[in-house]
């Protein structure tokens, strides 16, 4: 069975995509903090989490916020391996789930990474190696960087 310690079975969960959907495909990305999702519709190479919370990312296409429409159950999921996610405030799926749309998004000022901040991660990527980034605060306050490729 699937050690599923950082998720409450009681709170929804959420998928953002760049496309019009109704069923999660198995190995999909979920997340409980509806931020991240609606950050990840976005289709952003950059994702930031304050240590307040603060969701932010250099996206810039219009996406969908989704809730999974049905129960996930422990079996239903996994942690995601990157490193980034000491936290697993990112979840894989195993079966396919059924999607209800919660709203069309758009990119809110208040939720872009600046130009001068997206400037300084990205020479930060660039003597690392590193092509896309997500940085997360984890939950001991500690400043987590990881390469990712996006949301499924």
């Amino acid at each position: 069975m699937t050690d599923t310690t950082g998720f409450d079975v009681r709170r929804p969960w959420y998928h953002g995509s760049q496309q019009r959907l109704t069923t999660l495909r198995v190995g999909s990305s979920i997340t409980q903090n509806p931020d991240v999702a609606r950050a990840f519709s976005h289709r952003p190479s950059l994702v930031t989490q304050s240590d307040g919370g603060r969701v932010k990312h250099s996206g810039t296409t219009p996406g969908y916020l989704y809730v999974v429409a049905e129960e996930v159950r422990p079996e239903d999921v996994y942690p995601h391996p990157h490193p980034v996610n000491v936290s697993r405030w990112e979840w894989l799926t195993k079966r396919e789930l059924r999607l209800q749309l919660i709203e069309e998004t758009r990119v809110w000022d208040e939720e872009r990474l600046s130009d001068e901040q997206i400037a300084r991660l990205r020479q930060r990527l660039e003597l690392a190696g590193v092509t896309a980034l997500v940085e997360w605060r984890a939950g001991d306050g500690e400043r987590r960087l990881s390469s990712h490729a996006g949301s499924t």
